[in-house]
């Protein structure tokens, strides 16, 4: 009996001894991912309202993505630790509702604020002269409140109904009970989600479309110039008609434009973009490209796991793939700032202006003789 009873116990402790390290390691992961969040968005936000540089539109929207990321690794990945640590939800049902509340507002958000962010770099691109004038301040604070808005509205109608909200023992989190299509109606909120990831993804193939077609060169047509009395003007002139007509040749009226004076253009009437600002929102726009492509990245295994749930009745989700995937939707969180200073160098070089270590210059030594 004593015999029988020694592997039961040895293979208990050992799927206990398991179980803690598989905890340790849990929060180990959470709480790395937790302070590179705070950190990065901590950083990149005191970054962009430090710098007067950096108050413009694009910017505004990243500062609104770093302060959504960094309010869900503080209020709701502490929740999820605990959890993890104590084995149960300890909070009651109320407060399972409002960090479920709480992370599909956040999740909801970022997705609603790259789909604006999308259609604004396209107009960047494409259209920059009502761009430049209409993406103001007031314009990306009632963007910003819109998408919230319609994330409120994403994430509240579920608080009211019953179970749909709720604790996930396998997940380790309070969140969508996503269950058969028959018997649940998170299938709305899951189609939804991929409707705004997908056209997010649309805007970016239109924009890469739209930048490739005016990338092609077309062949230089001469146009003649106009001549009155030896002043020659036009687009055709060259530098000695304006010569010759400063020098008295001319008996005719002043030309319209003399070659190598360039007529003054108020910014707001461009109508095109010069080399410099082309690079600038290309940059820009392939920056929050990569941030879109990380949330798809990051997010794909966990919604792929849901709509496995929706559709297939008592499917089983091996429980390894089901942690990592939630935990890959954590670290999202996380990897904003790091894709921000990545991608955009205007960003890296500010960080290094703003960094008391990288003000000091060295003078270079050169050689010199002594005569």
């Amino acid at each position: 009996m004593a015999n029988s009873s020694a592997p039961a116990e040895s293979s208990a402790a050992s799927l206990q001894g398991s179980a803690s390290a598989a905890s340790a390691a849990k929060l180990a992961s959470l709480g790395l991912i937790m302070g590179t969040s705070l950190l990065g968005n901590a950083a990149l936000s005191a970054l962009l309202l430090r710098d007067s540089s950096l108050r413009r539109a694009p910017y505004y929207f990243l500062l609104d993505l770093c302060l959504a990321d960094a309010l869900r690794a503080a209020v709701c990945f502490p929740f999820v630790m605990a959890s993890v640590g104590g084995g149960a939800w300890p909070h009651g049902a109320l407060g399972c509702k409002l960090v479920a509340f709480m992370s599909v507002l956040f999740c909801f958000h970022v997705a609603f604020l790259l789909l604006c962010v999308s259609v604004i770099r396209y107009m960047a691109i494409a259209h920059h002269r009502f761009y430049s004038k209409r993406m103001n301040l007031c314009t990306c604070v009632a963007v910003i409140c819109m998408v919230w808005t319609l994330s409120v509205a994403m994430a509240f109608p579920p608080v009211f109904d019953v179970g749909t909200y709720r604790f996930i023992r396998e997940e380790e989190q309070c969140t969508f009970e996503h269950r058969y299509v028959k018997t649940n109606d998170t299938l709305g909120f899951m189609l939804m989600l991929l409707v705004i990831v997908g056209t997010t993804h649309v805007v970016y193939v239109k924009m890469l479309c739209f930048v490739y077609d005016h990338r092609k060169m077309k062949p230089a047509q001469l146009v003649p110039a106009i001549s009155q009395n030896w002043t020659f003007h036009g687009p055709g002139a060259t530098g000695q008609a304006a010569a010759n007509w400063i020098a008295g040749f001319g008996r005719g009226p002043t030309p319209p434009t003399l070659v190598g004076i360039r007529q003054a253009s108020h910014p707001g009437n461009r109508r095109l973009l010069v080399l410099d600002e082309f690079k600038t929102e290309k940059r820009i726009g392939k920056m929050y490209y990569m941030i879109t492509l990380a949330f798809l990245v990051l997010w794909a295994p966990y919604i792929s796991a849901c709509y496995v749930r929706i559709f297939v009745r008592g499917a089983p989700v091996p429980q390894l793939y089901l942690t990592a995937a939630v935990w890959m939707s954590f670290a999202q969180a996380a990897a904003n700032p790091i894709i921000s200073f990545l991608f955009n160098k205007e960003l890296r070089v500010r960080l290094r202006a703003c960094l008391p270590c990288c003000l000091a210059t060295q003078t270079p030594m050169e050689p010199y003789c002594v005569i």
